[in-house]
């Protein structure tokens, strides 16, 4: 299971920086569904297939197929026609398919090896990732609550409409 594991963290590792240095949001978006797939694949040969199951439900399945919604939705224009031709080109779903090839091929190995994932040699309890999480990393949980919320307040303001005021210079 080693092995699955490298690959998958390579792969988890290549997609993401290729999902960072896109430019065409759709492209970047399914390559971030292949990463989050390979972390999956990463929990899954770690010995948490809940939370490789909850990956790929919950980030890969739902959030970001309805963000790759979004994204071609809000696409709208005379030359739309004319992009999603572009995007339906087979070099453009290259390099996602042979990423989720690669994974697909450890899911299959590690499948019919029969060795399943790890078990955990110490199980977690949640009452102690929560005594963990407000405990010692209070801090660190805070701080990502403060990330994530100027990260809400910079999507407002780059997404809210110019008022009649601000269209006049006032």
């Amino acid at each position: 299971m080693n092995v699955v594991f490298y690959i998958s963290a390579a792969v988890a590792v290549v997609a993401t920086l290729l999902a960072i240095t896109r430019r065409n949001a759709v492209h970047a978006l399914l390559y971030l569904i292949v990463s989050l797939l390979s972390v999956a694949m990463v929990f899954y040969t770690l010995g948490a297939p809940f939370a490789a199951a909850l990956e790929v439900i919950i980030y890969a399945g739902a959030i970001m197929v309805l963000f790759l919604f979004a994204i071609m939705m809000l696409n709208l224009g005379p030359q739309t026609r004319e992009q999603e031709s572009q995007w339906l080109r087979p070099e453009t779903w290259g390099g996602p398919a042979a990423l989720a090839a690669i994974l697909l091929a450890e899911l299959i190995y590690a499948l019919v090896r029969g060795g399943g994932p790890i078990s955990p040699a110490n199980p977690v309890s949640p009452q102690e990732v929560g005594f963990a999480l407000f405990g010692r990393y209070v801090v660190v949980v805070e701080m990502a609550s403060i990330l994530l919320l100027a990260g809400l307040v910079g999507a407002y303001h780059l997404g809210r409409r110019a008022g009649p005021e601000e269209e006049e210079g006032g």
